[in-house]
């Protein structure tokens, strides 16, 4: 049966390093939760410390109501998908996908049902006799991912799984890794530093930064909302512009842009002083008045075009421009003025807290 996860107040330290400081995280069972950050910022650690490699300085570590911390790794009832695969050379798919079953003992005579079911799953049945050396990446990752939820763990875990692979199998790879823990409802919590295969898989993310939770949220909530500029740089891609903000009362906010660009903003509270603006290039548009630049270049890339876009200050700035909505390009070297809905941006105080609602 799937687990819920429960993590409260982690701590790791390495000597003086501390890894992680205080993490804490409620993840529900049959749930896809992915830690997203770049390296060094503690999530394979966090994801090792709940398998059992690594020790515990300060937390508890829940499986449901089971505490974890002193439990041994062999008694977590986990699978484990690692990125090097770490399937064994010497023996063949099958064999492979049912060591598993058999260091814990299970007869014979139900073990070949449960590969055959989990090798149809992962759609290698074809290949249940091969060597690993005879397999391509994708299909040994295909063997990795069958051998770690045939044992039908309570807990998915799964490092990096897809970083050894070229781009076009890492999307066909994310996309089979999707459709398996939806249909077979395990709780799986899966470490990536890939912040579109974060998107695109999981329920909801955790973005790490230095031992900390920056945000969690859904993948819409992460982009669409984030609630530091770590967050919004770190998803996708994000323009930011330094302002002036006039809000003496939660609600609406006077917000001045370079001088250049008055707009309101819905705030959550009272704040006056500098700020700070991120606007993903979809967010900005061309318009007849607003902040005036100049189009750097162009580039095609089929649903839209992007452009660099140099503001007067010498500040570049990327804007999307989606095909389905213009029917022109414009030229390199054009003068143009640059806006923003100011309900879809996200604004920040001095202190990089957000603002708006």
């Amino acid at each position: 049966m799937s687990n819920q996860v429960i993590i409260q107040n982690a701590v790791k330290r390495y000597g003086d390093f501390t890894a992680l400081n205080g993490v804490s995280l409620d993840i529900q069972e049959g749930e896809f939760f992915t830690l997203l950050g770049p390296s060094g910022c503690g999530k394979t650690t966090l994801l090792r410390m709940i398998a059992g490699f690594n020790s515990i300085e300060g937390g508890d570590f829940f499986f449901g109501e089971k505490r974890i911390n002193d439990l041994d790794p062999a008694k977590r009832n986990i699978g484990m998908v690692f990125q090097n695969y770490a399937i064994f050379p010497h023996l063949t798919v099958r064999e492979n996908v049912a060591y598993g079953l058999k260091a814990r003992k299970m007869p014979a005579k139900e073990i070949k049902p449960k590969v055959d079911e989990a090798l149809e799953l992962v759609q290698i049945s074809h290949l249940a006799d091969r060597k690993p050396n005879e397999l391509s990446g994708g299909q040994q990752q295909r063997v990795a991912l069958a051998r770690a939820f045939v044992i039908e763990p309570s807990v998915l875990l799964m490092d990096e799984p897809l970083s050894n692979l070229d781009a076009k199998l890492r999307v066909q790879m994310r996309s089979v890794i999707k459709k398996l823990q939806r249909r077979l409802g395990i709780t799986t919590i899966y470490v990536t530093h890939d912040q579109e295969e974060a998107l695109a898989i999981s329920d909801r993310i955790a973005v790490m930064k230095d031992g900390h939770i920056m945000q969690i949220g859904t993948p819409r909530d992460i982009y669409a909302k984030p609630q530091n500029p770590f967050v919004a740089g770190f998803i996708g891609v994000s323009n930011f512009l330094d302002c002036e903000v006039n809000a003496p009362n939660a609600g609406n906010a006077a917000v001045s842009i370079k001088g250049e660009l008055d707009i309101t903003v819905p705030v959550s509270r009272a704040y006056t002083g500098s700020g700070k603006i991120s606007a993903r290039p979809e967010q900005l548009f061309f318009s007849e008045s607003g902040m005036p630049g100049t189009i750097l270049f162009s580039t095609f890339l089929g649903d839209f075009i992007e452009y660099e876009v140099q503001l007067n200050d010498g500040q570049n700035l990327i804007v999307n421009e989606y095909t389905k909505d213009t029917t022109e390009i414009h030229s390199d070297g054009e003068q143009v003025h640059l806006s923003f809905d100011p309900m879809r941006i996200s604004l920040y105080d001095k202190s990089e807290e957000v603002l708006s609602l």
